[in-house]
């Protein structure tokens, strides 16, 4: 038996949340937040913690930089239960990555100092560690600069291993969503997008026919849809699960969350079904408290919540 669920190769940094901020951001001007929260981010690393502290095993590879952000990041992983012992710590002038979010009730500014998020190479992959499990993740394709052109022969070789992959591509801060994605999309498993981006994979202004083109090349896509829910798209079969109606606080790192919580469901044998449900509860979840992984950190918090809103 393999010693993993599911092993993770990305990357993993800090969130820095800024709260009640001016609508307006004057130039010059010293202007003062009402709230700031200091949190794991990283979509691989959300994943990765939220996956564990839902019960699955995971292996954990990544580089961090030599400097106290990172080290932080990787405790706050290594709290959740996941394996972190193939985390790479570099010395040098390139530092840990931080996001800064400038948090405002209906939109955000999101600013990142990429550092070690995009450093992670080719070299640095150690597959008898990543194919020591049932299931391989990829996230941030277009961030991973220094990967992304071997995300294609990575697939290939972790599935040539046994197991399944699933990807999610997260935003491509250029918006030109080139290649190789197309390539690599040949070896995914489960494609794992929200509506825009399932529409730039695909080259279609219309979310139907961009779907039915990513089903003809992947087995399964499964959209993330805010507030109308997440759907699947397996063939010519469509599954739907609605969006929970909850206090939403935070939707940093949401659609991380609800792939932590379909794939925790779906590879201990869930149907699709069910699988939506419970990437929809992780979601909303994950919206409660402020970043991507803190209602998560609170164990009776999050089984009380997880319980209430599975019946």
């Amino acid at each position: 038996m393999p010693t993993f669920d599911v092993t993770i190769a990305g990357e993993v940094n800090l969130d820095l949340i800024l709260y009640g901020l001016p609508e307006q951001l004057e130039p010059e001007r010293e202007l003062l937040a009402g709230g700031m929260m200091l949190t794991l981010g990283g979509s691989s690393s959300i994943v990765a913690h939220n996956l564990a502290a839902l019960g699955a095993k995971v292996g954990f590879q990544s580089r961090i930089g030599d400097d106290p952000l990172g080290q932080i990041a990787v405790q706050r992983l290594a709290e959740s239960g996941a394996d972190v012992s193939r985390v790479r710590r570099t010395e040098g002038s390139v530092k840990s990555g931080l996001s800064v979010i400038l948090h405002h009730p209906t939109w955000r500014n999101i600013l990142t100092y990429s550092g070690t998020i995009g450093e992670l190479s080719w070299e640095d992959l150690d597959f008898s560690y990543l194919t020591d499990a049932r299931h391989f993740h990829l996230s941030s394709f277009y961030l991973q600069s220094k990967l992304t052109a071997h995300v294609p022969e990575l697939f290939r070789r972790v599935k040539a291993a046994g197991l399944s992959v699933s990807l999610d591509t997260n935003d491509d801060p250029q918006d030109t969503w080139g290649p190789p994605i197309q390539e690599a999309l040949r070896y995914v498993d489960i494609l794992m997008p929200n509506e825009r981006e399932a529409k730039k994979l695909a080259g279609q202004d219309d979310l139907e026919a961009a779907v039915a083109h990513l089903a003809s090349i992947v087995p399964l896509v499964v959209v993330k849809m805010g507030k109308d829910g997440a759907m699947a798209q397996r063939g010519k079969e469509r599954f739907t699960s609605p969006a929970l109606r909850v206090d939403a606080r935070d939707a940093v790192g949401a659609g991380d969350s609800f792939d932590a919580g379909f794939l925790s469901a779906y590879l201990r044998g869930a149907n699709l079904t069910e699988s939506l449900a419970s990437g929809n509860r992780a979601g909303a979840l994950s919206t409660t408290r402020p970043g991507g992984t803190e209602a998560f950190r609170d164990q009776a918090y999050r089984q009380k919540f997880l319980t209430e809103h599975s019946r």
